[in-house]
């Protein structure tokens, strides 16, 4: 790596700098002051930026889609950073697209403000209530829709929804300020809008209209019999690797002479697969590269068992056995053909083909993209919050597998080596610090499941009835008891040799 420029060389990123970008950056076309805001966005992380965010950039570039600009929101008190970082920066973001041969830079400018955080939410509130606002996105995580874990249904007794079905003018979490701007909306009669899912969830728009439709029936059935029936929620497909941005990201964008203090990297891949339902209209996004297609849910079931579950497959035995990157897990002789056994004899038999590609053409693609070596992806991002993330992508696979007669005995051993690493420690006798919300409990399952591996999968509220199921639960006892007794690296090698 060259070495980085002072600080007082970077030209820093802003409207009245984009004529004087470093050369080969590319730049916004369009004029940015003649944007008009067509989108709410919740939840600016790297992912939103460099995938809707991207798409949207794309066709302002072709002179398109002006009055569909981005306004940034959040609802949390650590959102008020971010926010902070970018109105410093006029809403400008620098995306790196990280080749294994080449690399390219680019500042996108479809996001023009982003949102005051307050508590109770009135700015959020009162921006989606006006008529110019059509669409309202999301990236929140896909633990954060308030799913019971056992039933899939909309749990109610969290203490964020009690809160807001009883405060539903000044509420804690996203849905209820989308509820509580839709009421405006309906009494104003100025329309509904279109809430858009771009979480890795499996009918991602079908689950936002559960959390969002049942929270307004708890404090307004009418309102709620008014969403359900006139906005709409379009299920999607998003892919593309996005690492969280850190000193190496920073470093990267520095080495281009740019003071951007939120760039991401990512891959030179993407993918966005839509349902055409968007209630107040949209923009042309299938003019630069996504699809509307009424068939989301094949795409979205290879991605979701082949690459989020690919994902769980090797960050898990990676955080135990001290491996940093996703890259790395690739490169590394057991955790890499763990991956390509588990995906092409365990996932892909279960998984349909889509137009243009076969399941076990999808795995190698995926093979290739997780081995990017300039993609630095650690396993620790990766394997956060398990406990939303396994239940939607390896546990559909296991259970499918039961029910079919397929092999799951690779499943089986991704499960006890994350029961392995939620003890809490590596291999190594380094310490795995907290990497889940339920953590606590997590970490209490993982150590009394050393003795007794059914008091893992006694957490009902992760795998439901799968207890009860001797196939996997005697391959679950079995791993576990191997790794404990003989090391992950040992189990692995057993399972690879079978």
């Amino acid at each position: 790596m060259e070495e980085l420029l002072q600080e007082t060389d970077l030209m820093k990123l802003s409207n009245s700098t984009l004529d004087r970008l470093p050369e080969g950056v590319l730049r916004p076309q369009y004029d940015r002051t003649q944007l008009k805001p067509g989108i709410v966005h919740i939840g600016l992380g790297n992912f939103h930026r460099a995938h809707q965010a991207w798409y949207l950039h794309r066709l302002m570039q072709q002179g398109l889609a002006l009055d569909w600009a981005i306004i940034g929101a959040g609802v949390r008190p650590y959102d008020t950073i971010m926010r902070e970082k970018f109105l410093a920066q006029d809403c400008l973001t620098t995306l790196i697209e990280l080749d294994p041969s080449s690399s390219t830079a680019e500042v996108i400018g479809s996001m023009i403000d982003y949102l005051p955080i307050e508590k109770g939410n009135g700015p959020l509130i009162e921006r989606m209530a006006q008529p110019d606002i059509r669409i309202v996105a999301m990236t929140v995580t896909e633990g954060g829709y308030f799913i019971d874990p056992a039933t899939k249904g909309f749990d109610q007794t969290h203490p964020d929804i009690v809160y807001d079905s009883q405060n539903p003018s000044t509420p804690r979490t996203a849905f209820g300020a989308i509820v509580e701007a839709l009421r405006l909306r309906r009494a104003d009669e100025t329309g509904p809008f279109t809430c858009q899912c771009c979480d890795n969830l499996l009918g991602n728009g079908d689950v936002l209209r559960q959390t969002v439709v049942s929270l307004a029936r708890l404090s307004d059935p009418e309102l709620a019999d008014w969403i359900d029936s006139n906005c709409s929620f379009p299920n999607a497909m998003v892919d593309s690797i996005v690492p969280a941005t850190g000193p190496n990201e920073l470093a990267l964008v520095r080495e281009l002479g740019i003071e951007d203090n939120v760039p991401v990297t990512h891959e030179n891949f993407r993918q966005w697969i839509i349902k055409d339902d968007f209630c107040a209209g949209r923009p042309d996004w299938d003019k630069v590269g996504a699809t509307f297609t009424n068939d989301v849910h094949s795409y979205e079931a290879m991605k979701i068992r082949i690459l989020n579950g690919g994902h769980q497959v090797v960050s898990v035995p990676a955080e135990v056995l001290s491996v940093g990157t996703i890259a790395d897990c690739m490169s590394h002789d057991l955790i890499g053909r763990l991956f390509t056994k588990v995906a092409t004899e365990e996932i892909a038999p279960l998984v349909q083909p889509v137009s243009g590609m076969t399941p076990k053409d999808y795995v190698s693609l995926i093979h290739a993209r997780f081995s990017n070596p300039k993609i630095v992806d650690t396993a620790r991002r990766v394997a956060f919050d398990g406990s939303s993330r396994h239940p939607g992508f390896i546990l559909p696979s296991i259970r499918e597998g039961l029910a079919n007669g397929t092999p799951i005995a690779g499943l089986a051993l991704v499960e006890a080596a994350w029961a392995r690493m939620c003890e809490g420690t590596r291999e190594d006798g380094s310490t795995i610090e907290p990497n889940d919300p339920f953590w606590t409990v997590l970490n209490e399952s993982a150590k009394a499941a050393r003795k007794d591996p059914s008091a893992w999968l006694e957490m009902r509220q992760i795998y439901g009835d799968l207890v009860d199921a001797p196939r996997f639960a005697d391959s679950f006892a079995h791993w576990l008891g191997l790794i404990w007794d003989n090391g992950l690296e040992a189990a692995l090698s057993s399972y690879l040799d079978a």
